[in-house]
């Protein structure tokens, strides 16, 4: 299937795509590693146009649930689960919780799993990430396209950590996140420099240097909070700390 840009899943036809699949794989008919019928056919079949049909096909990627293999298909994601996004939602409305305290969390666990990654990373996974690192570099003219294969470059990472509950747990924060950062990718201007870290990352697992890969992933995603607008908290009394803009220019996706 050629690259899709993803937008939010509101229209009668999009959500029509989301809740089919949903519903494919709660009653089992497609399982994990499961191919979709063919693009054609589906759309077909629910009677809506191609354009809608990957619309929802990409947001369903973005989310992890899809993984779409240019000029093969697309296929049920294998993993890793999630912990349940809109729980984590509910939360964040309740309790108030701040984007730099869901990215604090990312870096100090997703430095460790990076480290897991080059300790514990297959060769099936040294691929998928060289993949996905191709296709970033192939999508600059697309940020939509590009932030897909970012985070199935991050999903690759934690499933190489061969630790599913910290894969689960960090596909549940990044799942939360994914909807203000589609929002916002479309403002990149440069994503080169995120593509060339992300580069970087690949060589060190590859390469199982496990502290050169913790170093790499901690300094990508303090560049990419920084590029966000954000910052960690202010050492003052009461104060949670200011957003920090950089106008026009996010380089960071991740």
């Amino acid at each position: 299937m050629p690259r899709v840009k993803v937008e939010e899943p509101t229209t009668h036809r999009t959500m029509q795509v989301v809740n089919h699949i949903h519903t494919l794989i709660e009653n089992g008919t497609l399982q994990p590693g499961d191919k979709i019928p063919p693009e054609r056919e589906l759309a077909r079949s629910l009677k809506i146009s191609r354009a809608s049909l990957r619309t929802g096909i990409g947001y369903l990627a973005a989310m992890g649930v899809m993984k779409i293999r240019h000029g093969v298909g697309t296929f049920v994601a294998d993993g890793p689960p999630e912990f349940g996004k809109g729980s984590l939602n509910l939360m964040s409305a309740l309790h108030g919780f701040q984007t730099w305290q869901m990215f604090e969390t990312r870096i100090i666990l997703e430095s460790h799993v990076a480290a897991l990654a080059a300790e514990r990373g297959k060769e099936e996974h040294h691929a998928a990430l060289a993949e996905e690192v191709a296709e970033m570099f192939a999508a600059f003219e697309s940020p939509a396209d590009y932030l897909i294969h970012d985070l199935t470059f991050h999903r690759i990472i934690s499933q190489a950590s061969a630790n599913p509950i910290l894969a689960a747990i960090i596909e549940t924060i990044t799942s939360a996140l994914y909807d203000s950062r589609r929002k916002t990718v479309e403002l990149s201007i440069d994503l080169r420099e995120s593509a060339e870290m992300h580069r970087e990352l690949y060589r060190a697992i590859r390469a199982r240097k496990p502290q050169e890969a913790h170093n790499l992933m901690e300094q990508h995603l303090r560049m990419a909070q920084i590029a966000q607008g954000m910052e960690r908290p202010t050492s003052r009394k009461g104060s949670p700390g200011a957003a920090k803009k950089k106008p026009g220019r996010a380089v960071h996706a991740a």
